[in-house]
Protein backbone atom coordinates (compact mmCIF):
# COMPACT_ATOMS: atom_id res chain seq x y z
CA UNK A 1 0.00 0.00 0.00
CA UNK A 2 2.76 2.54 0.21
CA UNK A 3 4.32 2.64 -3.20
CA UNK A 4 1.32 3.99 -5.26
CA UNK A 5 2.80 7.36 -6.21
CA UNK A 6 3.70 8.39 -9.49
CA UNK A 7 7.04 10.53 -9.91
CA UNK A 8 8.76 12.62 -13.44
CA UNK A 9 12.99 12.27 -13.62
CA UNK A 10 13.68 15.75 -14.87
CA UNK A 11 17.56 15.40 -16.52
CA UNK A 12 18.83 18.49 -17.77
CA UNK A 13 21.24 18.88 -20.48
CA UNK A 14 23.92 21.14 -20.17
CA UNK A 15 23.94 24.67 -22.30
CA UNK A 16 25.81 28.05 -22.22
CA UNK A 17 23.78 31.18 -20.80
CA UNK A 18 24.71 34.44 -22.69
CA UNK A 19 28.27 34.47 -21.13
CA UNK A 20 29.22 31.20 -22.05
CA UNK A 21 28.88 29.72 -18.59
CA UNK A 22 27.64 25.86 -18.76
CA UNK A 23 24.23 25.60 -16.88
CA UNK A 24 21.58 23.01 -16.64
CA UNK A 25 18.89 22.92 -19.26
CA UNK A 26 15.62 22.64 -17.29
CA UNK A 27 12.97 23.62 -19.73
CA UNK A 28 13.95 21.68 -21.92
CA UNK A 29 14.53 18.64 -19.46
CA UNK A 30 13.94 14.77 -20.67
CA UNK A 31 10.64 13.83 -18.27
CA UNK A 32 10.60 10.07 -17.10
CA UNK A 33 7.20 8.87 -15.68
CA UNK A 34 8.48 6.64 -12.76
CA UNK A 35 4.91 4.93 -11.09
CA UNK A 36 4.96 2.80 -7.62
CA UNK A 37 7.46 4.91 -5.11
CA UNK A 38 6.94 6.19 -2.31
CA UNK A 39 7.66 9.90 -1.72
CA UNK A 40 7.66 11.06 2.41
CA UNK A 41 8.26 14.04 3.99
CA UNK A 42 11.69 14.11 5.47
CA UNK A 43 13.77 16.20 7.92
CA UNK A 44 11.52 18.63 8.42
CA UNK A 45 12.01 22.07 7.12
CA UNK A 46 14.21 24.88 7.55
CA UNK A 47 13.88 28.86 7.04
CA UNK A 48 16.49 30.64 5.76
CA UNK A 49 15.62 34.44 6.01
CA UNK A 50 19.72 35.78 5.10
CA UNK A 51 18.53 37.30 1.83
CA UNK A 52 14.46 36.44 1.51
CA UNK A 53 12.09 34.30 3.52
CA UNK A 54 12.37 30.82 2.28
CA UNK A 55 11.05 28.12 3.83
CA UNK A 56 12.90 24.09 2.62
CA UNK A 57 11.23 21.16 2.61
CA UNK A 58 13.11 18.04 2.91
CA UNK A 59 11.30 14.78 1.29
CA UNK A 60 12.87 11.37 0.38
CA UNK A 61 12.15 8.77 -2.20
CA UNK A 62 11.69 5.18 -1.45
CA UNK A 63 11.03 2.66 -4.23
CA UNK A 64 9.89 -0.98 -3.55
CA UNK A 65 11.47 -4.04 -3.12
CA UNK A 66 13.56 -5.28 -6.18
CA UNK A 67 12.64 -1.84 -7.98
CA UNK A 68 15.87 0.27 -9.33
CA UNK A 69 16.01 3.50 -11.30
CA UNK A 70 17.82 5.54 -13.41
CA UNK A 71 17.91 8.80 -10.89
CA UNK A 72 21.27 10.74 -10.27
CA UNK A 73 22.20 13.23 -7.91
CA UNK A 74 22.20 15.93 -11.03
CA UNK A 75 18.00 15.25 -11.67
CA UNK A 76 15.62 16.95 -10.52
CA UNK A 77 11.97 14.95 -9.34
CA UNK A 78 8.52 16.32 -9.69
CA UNK A 79 5.87 14.64 -7.08
CA UNK A 80 2.88 15.76 -5.19
CA UNK A 81 2.79 18.82 -7.07
CA UNK A 82 6.11 20.11 -6.80
CA UNK A 83 9.45 19.87 -8.41
CA UNK A 84 12.46 18.73 -5.92
CA UNK A 85 16.14 18.20 -6.40
CA UNK A 86 18.20 15.68 -5.68
CA UNK A 87 20.78 15.85 -2.54
CA UNK A 88 23.75 13.78 -2.29
CA UNK A 89 24.19 10.33 -3.85
CA UNK A 90 21.50 8.30 -4.49
CA UNK A 91 21.62 5.71 -2.27
CA UNK A 92 21.09 1.84 -3.81
CA UNK A 93 21.32 -0.79 -1.28
CA UNK A 94 22.09 -4.14 -2.42
CA UNK A 95 19.86 -7.46 -2.05
CA UNK A 96 21.21 -10.25 -0.23
CA UNK A 97 20.95 -12.22 -3.65
CA UNK A 98 22.65 -9.47 -5.37
CA UNK A 99 21.53 -6.64 -7.76
CA UNK A 100 19.01 -4.02 -5.62
CA UNK A 101 17.19 -4.11 -3.26
CA UNK A 102 15.40 -0.92 -3.13
CA UNK A 103 16.08 2.35 -3.59
CA UNK A 104 16.34 5.39 -1.19
CA UNK A 105 17.28 9.13 -2.42
CA UNK A 106 16.76 12.34 -0.49
CA UNK A 107 15.03 15.53 -2.32
CA UNK A 108 15.02 19.01 -1.28
CA UNK A 109 11.91 21.55 -2.99
CA UNK A 110 13.58 23.72 -5.68
CA UNK A 111 12.43 27.25 -5.69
Amino acid sequence: MLYLQTIVILRASMTADPYGNEKPDWPGATRTIVAGVNVQPAGGSAEDTDDKQLTVTGWRLYTPKGMDLDLRETDRVEAEGTTMQVVGKVARWPGPGGGVHHIEADLREVD
